[in-house]
């Protein structure tokens, strides 16, 4: 399986970005995708996934109510929609997926394959 995001950029408190994680490989169909950031100078925190099996969500408590997880499995494609962005959104996002048919949660270290990251700015 691999990854690519993109759609990252500059933008102001409140407004939205979408991002998309591309995926290869004929198992991506059946590998959960999970979205993580990170900010300078902290730790890789989970944001949101959605399951392989049911199309099922999860979210961090900071971003519910704000972000979508969504899928689109005919074109290999992740996507996060972010609305009401604020400063603390601001990192380097990544898509992750951990072996295919593993259904993924929000710890890091179950992620198996990586994409390159893209980075969102919210300026104030």
């Amino acid at each position: 399986v691999q990854l690519q995001a993109s759609g990252g950029g500059l933008v102001q408190t409140g407004d939205s970005l979408r991002l998309s994680c591309a995926g290869s490989g004929v198992a991506f169909v059946r590998s959960s995708v999970g979205w993580f950031r990170q900010a300078p100078g902290k730790e890789r925190e989970f944001v949101a996934r959605v399951r392989w099996n049911d199309l099922s969500t999860d979210y961090a408590d900071s971003v519910k109510g704000r972000f979508t997880i969504s899928r689109d499995n005919a074109n290999n494609r992740v996507y996060l929609e972010m609305n009401s962005l604020k400063p603390e959104d601001t990192g380097i996002y990544y898509c992750a997926a951990p072996r295919p048919g593993v259904l993924g949660g929000q710890a890091k270290d179950t992620y198996r394959y990586w994409g390159q990251g893209t980075q969102v700015t919210v300026s104030s």
